[in-house]
């Protein structure tokens, strides 16, 4: 049995299948043939050819139409399924290439993260409900380097010194402008300040080297200000909050980030400085060499409307 049945599955077509369902469902051959966009003549031939196939009937003629056999309807119930199963990979395939699902993975640092890229998810997500972000934050040197991995589709960040930079294609993002996150009710909140006046509290800053921290201590030298003393190195926003909130720490982070997280009724505010720090753009960036998929390039054209 299962030597002649191989043989017969693998023969059989869609348009065949669906030929059987609709004269099951309706009885009559010139009904089906309609329902399947063909002629009765050709309906009739491919329906001969079917049970051909098969080795016996599958339906028996009446004056008033047609009804299945025993093999008919054992025919029509395994058709059923596989003509599901067909259409489900038909329209997972349609959303596939449309973008409206699969998986994408993005990087980026924090700011463009809080202030394009969680937008841009939430109004590609309005005709698109079905895709499957990943989305990691964290200093731009490990995102160019998942980058060059193949880790992402695509990063916000800036490229590194030493990344050659003829291997991607990059799209501008913005400045951003660096912030000091307190909490509320800190000695400094209330009154504009100088940088001067914020040297004798700790600081929670990114490592050494990162574009924030290269702004901060770059806005201390060049205003000929000594650097605070009390610093905790860590770019995690988990370690300044905490620092934050339990003692008169200052944070560095970017204006949008500090905004978002001191307007949340988190207890958090800002220190109204008399100068303003700028951070180097961040870029949007994929490989040159790889070509996006429809939902990545879905989602980056999505932040790049945000930016």
């Amino acid at each position: 049995m299962l030597h002649m049945v191989l043989p017969l599955a693998t023969r059989l077509k869609p348009v065949q299948l669906r030929l059987v369902r609709a004269i099951h469902d309706s009885g009559k051959l010139q009904l089906a043939a309609e329902a399947v966009n063909m002629t009765q003549p050709a309906a009739s031939r491919l329906l001969a050819d079917i049970e051909a196939e098969v080795g016996a009937p599958l339906f028996d003629r009446h004056p008033r139409g047609m009804t299945p056999t025993a093999l008919g309807e054992a025919f029509v119930r395994h058709a059923q399924v596989i003509l599901a199963e067909l259409d489900s990979l038909a329209a997972e395939v349609e959303s596939l290439q449309s973008g409206k699902a699969g998986g994408v993975r993005v990087g980026s640092v924090t700011g463009p993260a809080v202030s394009a890229l969680l937008p841009a998810l939430m109004k590609v997500r309005q005709v698109a409900p079905d895709i499957q972000p990943t989305i990691e934050v964290a200093p731009s040197t490990e995102l160019m380097r998942g980058l060059e991995e193949g880790r992402f589709d695509f990063i916000i960040a800036r490229i590194s010194p030493d990344s050659d930079a003829r291997a991607y294609q990059a799209y501008p993002g913005r400045t951003e402008e660096v912030a000091l996150l307190v909490r509320e009710g800190h000695p400094l909140t209330g009154r504009r300040v100088s940088l001067r006046d914020t040297i004798d509290h700790e600081f929670v800053i990114q490592e050494p080297g990162s574009p924030i921290r290269l702004a901060f201590e770059q806005g201390f030298l060049e205003n000929r200000i000594p650097m605070p003393e009390r610093i905790t190195n860590s770019s995690s926003l988990l370690i300044a909050l905490s620092l934050v909130g339990q003692s008169d720490a200052i944070a560095t982070q970017t204006r949008e980030v500090a905004q978002m997280l001191s307007g949340m009724g988190t207890g958090l505010s800002t220190i109204d400085l008399d100068i303003g720090i700028t951070v180097p753009p961040f870029l949007v960036i994929h490989s040159g060499k790889r070509k996006l998929t429809s939902v990545a390039q879905r989602l980056l054209d999505e932040v790049l409307r945000h930016l």
